[in-house]
């Protein structure tokens, strides 16, 4: 029971030590990356992409190949139809444009499955058929960028700090992928994705759960529009194209399968966080005039390479069965996240000159007559430091090996990983925001 439960998740094992070593490359790379407004515009930016790989997900678990190529031009028309309603002056509560996003992208997503279940025609002519379309349609709205957001978006995509609209977006979807994953509803779908014959001689209405899975997918496209239109705060018709490629590339690196029936939530997420990590490493290197053509070939290799990874995770799987995708998450989280810290507060500590002790008590008491800091509060020595710091090494390599053994067979994060994950993020928080030139929600101190 403990090796089927630990391959069925073996294969977030290579997205999780992906991400792990390009935030790791990041974060030292670039610095500003920890702080308040470098954590804000990196979830401004990802969160259309993540999103729209969330979309794909949805589809690519139901099965049949479907790989939906119009989720970037379904997307950018979302986005060139609300910033025409907006800057017509008919679009302005954002209740209503919540509606009309969601109800776009659920719109023709249903039409998607209408024509797949009804029309017997395969998912991928229907994808590229709306990608050709959507395309043409999205420059007769909009023949180049340009237009106004709605009114109330405008401070959304600033990123200044690491609460948003966005976020909550952003938070709200993922968590509640993760509540779905308790409803029947899902089940039904992971069956239909391994074998819709199997599901449907086993009773389940597969015509009513793949349009289930579409409408959800629409859902997901309608909120990465309306993050997009927020990151842009106008409309842009010719970004379609860039986001189809980053969402699928997300979605193969992630580690979820285009045949069907395994993907999730967590895969499509560190994917997506995974291929933002890769531009922004890039975007560190200066090659010139060349910069946006590496970037998409580092895409395309990497896109190869994940496809490869994924043939032999099975065969990797048989000799690290012993290593659950958690306890690497939790090790490699810990590495991470000290180096995180460590570039975070590096400039906070002022070195302060050593002041000795009078003469009379140095020699009363010490052979050697030590040093002192004229700064009141808790010192230790450098030995004290060290044993210090060995001794919590010591312990959490000992905590780490035991979870490995225990976690070796879990199916998900137990509570004690999500309770460590939320004290290492509050740890990372705090170390943000005492830098003296943090500010916390947005006031400076």
């Amino acid at each position: 029971m403990a090796s089927r439960a630990s391959s069925a998740n073996a294969y977030l094992l290579v997205p999780i030590v992906l991400m792990a070593a390009l935030l790791g490359t990041a974060v030292i790379r670039g610095p500003n990356l920890i702080t308040e407004s470098g954590i804000g515009s990196a979830v401004i930016v990802a969160a259309p992409v993540i999103l729209a790989t969330y979309a794909l997900m949805v589809l690519a678990v139901a099965g049949r190949g479907t790989v939906d190529l119009a989720v970037g031009p379904l997307l950018a028309f979302i986005n060139v139809v609300l910033v025409k309603l907006s800057t017509a002056g008919i679009l302005a509560s954002p209740i209503a444009t919540f509606i009309v996003a969601i109800g776009l992208g659920m719109l023709y997503q249903l039409l998607f499955a209408l024509i797949v279940i009804w029309v017997r025609v395969q998912p991928i002519i229907v994808a590229l058929s709306g990608f050709l379309a959507l395309t043409g349609i999205n420059l007769v709205i909009l023949p180049r960028p340009g237009g106004v957001a709605p009114e109330f978006m405008m401070g959304w995509g600033a990123g200044t700090t690491i609460f948003s609209p966005v976020l909550v977006i952003l938070v709200v979807a993922t968590l509640s992928w993760y509540l779905f994953t308790a409803s029947t509803f899902y089940t039904n779908l992971k069956m239909m994705g391994y074998d819709e014959r199997a599901a449907w001689t086993s009773g389940i209405r597969t015509d009513v759960v793949r349009i289930g899975a579409h409408l959800i997918a629409g859902v997901y496209v309608g909120l990465g529009a309306i993050c997009y239109t927020a990151l842009i705060s106008s409309g842009d018709p010719t970004q379609g194209q860039n986001m189809t490629l980053t969402a699928i590339t997300a979605l193969v690196l992630g580690g979820v399968a285009l045949s069907g029936g395994r993907g999730g939530v967590t895969g499509a997420l560190l994917g997506a966080v995974s291929l933002w990590l890769i531009g922004y490493v890039l975007a560190t290197f200066n090659f010139g005039a060349i910069q946006a053509f590496m970037t998409q070939m580092v895409y395309g290799i990497i896109l190869v390479l994940s496809l490869l990874l994924t043939l032999l995770v099975p065969v990797i799987a048989r000799y690290v069965s012993f290593i659950s995708p958690w306890s690497a998450f939790l090790v490699l989280g810990v590495i991470v996240l000290s180096i995180m810290m460590q570039v975070g507060t590096f400039d906070t500590y002022a070195e302060v000159a050593p002041v000795a002790v009078e003469a009379a008590t140095s020699e009363r008491y010490f052979l050697i007559e030590p040093a002192r800091v004229a700064t009141d509060g808790f010192q230790i020595s450098a030995v004290q430091a060290f044993a210090l710091i060995a001794g919590l090494g010591a312990i959490a390599i000992v905590l780490a090996a035991r979870l490995v053994d225990a976690e070796s067979g879990a199916r998900r994060m137990g509570p004690f990983l999500y309770l460590f994950v939320a004290v290492m993020l509050i740890a990372l928080f705090v170390a943000i925001i005492v830098q003296p030139d943090s500010s916390l929600f947005g006031v400076p101190k």
